[in-house]
């Protein structure tokens, strides 16, 4: 697949891509709130700084993005066929980093729970992972 964008273009598009605070993590964290659910948000003092952690429930859960952290079997999860030596680079580096914060927070008694970008449109889905949280 072609890029049908010029690269100042890409590279516009791509400084917008945000860090913390995504609509996707934004829906979680409302309904969460809806459900009566409290959290913390971005704790800097555990691994991969959460982006939603339940102190009292001893729970961390990072909302990702399909592209950036691969999920398996999505479709957006496709590579770029252009600059390929450099996205595989990269985003192998967050698979493995991933992986390394998530063995991290089991070492410090965390349950490390991950919601997919392509899951937070599905609301049953979603309902179902935030229920796990209340069972907790």
């Amino acid at each position: 697949m072609t890029d049908n964008l010029n690269p100042s273009q890409r590279s516009k598009t791509m400084r917008a891509v945000k860090q913390k605070d995504s609509a996707p993590e934004k829906q979680v964290r409302a309904l969460c709130h809806q459900l009566g659910l409290r959290f913390r948000l971005h704790r800097k003092d555990l691994p991969g700084c959460p982006d939603l952690v339940f102190p009292k429930y001893r729970i961390c859960v990072f909302v990702h993005g399909c592209f950036w952290h691969q999920h398996p079997n999505c479709t957006k999860s496709k590579r770029p066929q252009t600059n390929m030596e450099f996205w595989n680079q990269k985003l192998d580096r967050n698979i493995a980093r991933d992986v390394e914060v998530r063995e991290r927070l089991n070492e410090l008694g965390w349950r490390v729970l991950t919601i997919w970008e392509c899951e937070t449109k599905q609301l049953d889905v979603l309902a179902a992972l935030v229920g796990r949280i209340r069972r907790s």
